[in-house]
């Protein structure tokens, strides 16, 4: 008789696990998704240039023709959205204010799809998805938690800023991108210099001050990434200072756990160069070969301004403007001395701008979403493009935070403070990192002309900051069951009424013809006009 083949069944808790193990892609990939789904639909529309695509599109368009950005004639935006197209780029070399990376990568979907709204909004809209991706990653390191990183996650793609500047060819949803992966690059990095000393702990002496952590590829690599976010925008010099003071301060701190007797003179003696040379010198050349366009090519803006010079040193320091004893720099090849004029260029027109601009903004209301960016405005006639009402439509695209989730951001941000100062909760510490280097930074510009959508690199770190708070509210481990689901409830209610807030928004986020009273209905305040 043949024997009944049997099967062992295996142990619940090994279920449980491979279960989690599961969610923790299969969560995240799906929030992306749906993240993706908002952004790509109706992506091409309004064919037309959006607020400052009509700048960066254009350049990244003589990028590729190119290798720098050329001058673009008046009346070149009917010019190229007209059917039959035509593009009037001029050889003329044009002064820009920016870096090139951000416009090289706008350039991938140009090169693509070609030069309308589709080809130069498709990178953008693929790097906001990856970025909700990440987060929801970043998010279950960071906590502990895939629920945690899918909350913070789902927030960020429901938040009105994150998804305009997902669907715009602007630069500060790229530099964001690489911000966002060069803080999830040094997480990794932390939780591999712990499990280092971890292991050398375990082998019995002065692990802390002794161990050596090696080569560190998670360093480097968000070395790379600072150095990309700082050639797509300068205000990423900051957010490297903060983020290469974040990793050698984990260091410290990872050292001083270990049983180090000295963490501070350990961390300076190991660990203080090898962490700025992965960082700031890894930026500094990847910023350098950023330029490379400008440099292999000879009519860019400025290229041969110290050919025929002699060329002197600064009399005095850029910024505290001390003086400075004056050397002939004319062993420094032309092009560096031109690359570097044009540079001083740049840093004048970055610091001196202050045309007035009827929806700049200071930094004070930023986190209240006090004073909106109008990208795309429309006034639309009854009768025309769908609209019935007799007062007329309007369609915009309003750059403004989803309010509700902005608001609950503010007090989770000053619970992240209290963890911080008074539970040491390293967490919170990384989170209120990166606030201090993207937010912090601008209250020195007040008298420029600066705007709110700038905040879109701070996005993610709202979100954790929120996540954590939501975390709070649902309990430690092994609270009470009643405590618990008073908790789930409470958080569900917030992430809910986020959710809710932005699906009411919507039409403002996408150019969507609505009727004025809708329109009015949705101006919550009269600075939002």
């Amino acid at each position: 008789m043949a024997q009944a083949q049997v099967t062992e069944r295996p142990a619940p808790a090994a279920v449980r696990a491979v279960e989690r193990d599961r969610w923790r892609w299969w969560g995240p990939l799906a929030v992306a998704a749906f993240a993706g789904l908002l952004r790509f639909w109706n992506l091409p529309y309004p064919n037309a240039f959006v607020f400052d695509e009509t700048y960066y599109p254009k350049d990244a368009w003589s990028l590729l023709e190119q290798g720098y950005e050329g001058v673009w004639p008046d009346g070149a935006n009917a010019q190229i959205l007209g059917v039959p197209q035509i593009v009037p780029l001029t050889p003329a070399p044009e002064f820009v204010a920016h870096p090139p990376l951000g416009k090289w990568v706008i350039s991938l979907g140009e090169w693509a799809f070609g030069l309308h709204p589709f080809g130069w909004r498709i990178v953008v809209a693929l790097l906001g998805t990856l970025t909700v991706l990440m987060l929801a990653r970043i998010g279950r390191r960071l906590f502990g938690s895939t629920l945690l990183g899918c909350t913070a996650a789902l927030l960020m793609a429901v938040d009105g800023l994150h998804f305009v500047m997902s669907r715009v060819g602007l630069l500060d949803g790229v530099q964001l991108f690489f911000v966002l992966a060069a803080f999830g690059c040094l997480l990794v990095d932390r939780d591999r210099a712990r499990a280092l000393l971890r292991a050398a702990r375990a082998e019995g002496g002065a692990a802390g001050d002794q161990v050596g952590l090696g080569v560190r590829p998670w360093r480097l690599a968000a070395g790379v990434l600072l150095g990309c976010a700082c050639a797509v925008k300068w205000n990423g010099i900051q957010i490297l200072a903060v983020f290469g003071l974040l990793t050698v301060l984990w260091d410290q701190a990872g050292r001083r756990w270990a049983g180090a007797r000295h963490p501070w003179r350990s961390m300076l003696r190991r660990d203080a160069l090898p962490a700025f040379l992965s960082t700031v010198g890894v930026a500094a050349v990847v910023y350098l070969l950023a330029w490379t366009g400008w440099f292999v090519t000879d009519g860019g803006y400025g290229r041969h301004w110290a050919d025929d010079r002699a060329g002197l040193s600064p009399p005095h320091t850029p910024v505290l403007e001390i003086p400075l004893p004056q050397v002939s720099m004319t062993w420094v090849p032309a092009a560096l001395r031109s690359w570097w004029h044009y540079h001083a260029q740049m840093y004048d027109f970055n610091t001196g701008l202050s045309s007035p601009h009827t929806y700049q903004s200071n930094p004070w209301s930023w986190l209240v979403q006090g004073r909106p960016v109008s990208m795309y405005w429309q006034q639309v006639p009854q009768g025309q493009q769908g609209c019935t009402a007799s007062e007329g439509c309007a369609s915009q695209i309003l750059a403004l935070g989803t309010p509700l989730l902005w608001w609950a951001a503010c007090f989770a941000l000053a619970y992240a403070l209290w963890r911080w100062f008074f539970r040491r909760d390293w967490r919170a510490g990384a989170i209120l990192a990166g606030v201090a280097g993207i937010y912090l930074p601008w209250f020195q510009y007040q008298e420029r002309t600066i705007f709110s959508f700038y905040m879109v690199v701070l996005v993610p770190f709202l979100c954790l900051a929120v996540a954590q708070m939501l975390g709070a509210l649902l309990g430690p481990p092994g609270c009470p069951p009643q405590r618990r689901r008073w908790g789930a409830a409470g958080a569900g209610l917030i992430v809910l009424a986020v959710v809710g807030c932005f699906a009411f928004f919507h039409p403002l986020y996408t150019a969507e013809v609505i009727p004025m009273d809708d329109w009015r209905a949705r101006m919550w305040f009269t600075s939002w006009i």
